[in-house]
């Protein structure tokens, strides 16, 4: 059997090196989605450069996307990551 717990019986945790970092800055990030709604651009007028509507409000939406992952990122980039949560450890494996 493979030594799992280091020597001593104690548990081993592990803190990832880049932890699950949640904020309100993250939410800003779903504006970016509201391009996937077709119903609202699913139109052939008006026509830009003699471009569809259709395609040119989906490239628009490229500088939009861009922004609001530089804005998410050079705002929460200095913020330090929170740790995961630790799991209860097994009764089972504790008393081995």
């Amino acid at each position: 059997m493979a030594a799992s717990t280091p020597q001593g019986g104690g548990s081993h945790k592990e803190t990832p090196a880049k932890a699950l970092h949640i904020n309100a800055w993250n939410l800003l990030l779903l504006i970016p989605m509201l391009m996937l709604v077709t119903p609202w651009f699913n139109f052939d007028s008006p026509r830009l450069l003699g471009m569809p509507f259709y395609y040119w409000y989906q490239f628009a939406w490229v500088p939009i996307g861009v922004i609001c992952v530089a804005i998410v990122y050079f705002r929460t980039k200095d913020e330090p990551a929170r740790p995961a949560p630790v799991a209860a450890s097994n009764d089972r494996e504790d008393r081995r």
